[in-house]
Parts: C-alpha cells; sequence; structure tokens
C-alpha cells in the first residue's frame, strides 16, 4: 500500500509539471489565485501499468470520459467519471476538495467509489467495484476549454487480491 501511495503521489507530481507549461505566463504572482469554476465534461486516455498479481489483472489502457460540477461558493466539486477498454467500464462518481493554483487552474483531492460493469473483467481500474482516491490538476486554457490530468488509486479493486490500482488519466473538456 505505501508503494501505492508514493506511486500515486509521483504520478499527481507529475501531472502537475506536465500541465504547467499550458498555463503559460498564468503562474505570473497575484495576492490570492481564483483557480477555476468551469463545469465540463471531457474525453482522453487512461492507463493502469499496474496489476493485481493474479489472472485478469494484467495492466490496461484505454479512455476515460469525465465531468466535474463545482458547488456553487464551495471549494467543492462533484466529479464522475468513467474509465474503460474494449472488455468493460468503470463509473466512477467523486467528491473532490479543490485548491486554486493559478487564475484558471486548481489542484484538487477526493474520495469516491469505482462501480465496475462487469467482474472478472480487466479495465483501467482494476476487475471488480472498490473505493477509490484521487488526486489531479485542471486548468482552462481557453473560453470553454479545460484540460484535466488526475490519478485514482483504487483501494483492493482486485478479485482475490489485496493490491491496489493506480490509473492515469488525461484528456481535454468542454465547458458548460
Amino acid at each position: 500500500m505505501k508503494r501505492a501511495l508514493k506511486s500515486v503521489a509521483k504520478i499527481s507530481v507529475l501531472s502537475a509539471l506536465a500541465i504547467a507549461p499550458i498555463l503559460g505566463s498564468s503562474f505570473a504572482a497575484s495576492a490570492k489565485p481564483t483557480g477555476t469554476d468551469a463545469n465540463y465534461v471531457g474525453v482522453g486516455a487512461s492507463a493502469n501499468p499496474f496489476n493485481g498479481g493474479q489472472d485478469g489483472d494484467a495492466a490496461a489502457i484505454g479512455g476515460v470520459i469525465q465531468g466535474r460540477y463545482a458547488v456553487p461558493r464551495t471549494p467543492v466539486s462533484v466529479r464522475g467519471s468513467v474509465q474503460f477498454t474494449n472488455e468493460t467500464s468503470t463509473i466512477i462518481p467523486t467528491i473532490t476538495y479543490d485548491q486554486a493554483i493559478t487564475n484558471n487552474a486548481n489542484l484538487y483531492v477526493g474520495l469516491g467509489y469505482g462501480i465496475h460493469e462487469a467482474e472478472g473483467k480487466p479495465s483501467t481500474f482494476g476487475n471488480k467495484s472498490a473505493p477509490v482516491v484521487t488526486a489531479g490538476v485542471e486548468a482552462e486554457v481557453a473560453k470553454d476549454i479545460v484540460v484535466f490530468s488526475d490519478a485514482k488509486l483504487g483501494i483492493k479493486p482486485y478479485q482475490n487480491s489485496p493490491a491496489s490500482s493506480v490509473s492515469v488519466n488525461v484528456g481535454v473538456g468542454y465547458g458548460f
């Protein structure tokens, strides 16, 4: 579990570093960054480079559909994602705490639950339903265009295995 948490931390930092150049000059000093309150739905890629150590626990690459609704006047968002492969999908509703890092970008951390469609079939989440911890970054790069990247730690999402999973998601969303 410690190795998985270290992996999530590393992936989150790498995600933040990967998205930083997109933010360009928005890292200029300001008294208090406002972040983004953009609500969006987006698509992208999802990968889980790990496996649970059993048959049906293979590492996987697939896609993600992800959305965010920012709860007005709070630093809280309701998020949902669907991670999928050609075999199955996992629906992951989460609640996150959002922290502004610039006037158009947020870091976020949260908790949720992965609802696996076909138990035993591998997705980028695992092969069964399980709790989720997520950490990520999002930035509004143009009017109604948001880029996002996050890592989701699945807690025991494999049948007959105590292993955790880490899925990495990257995508682009359209604001509404």
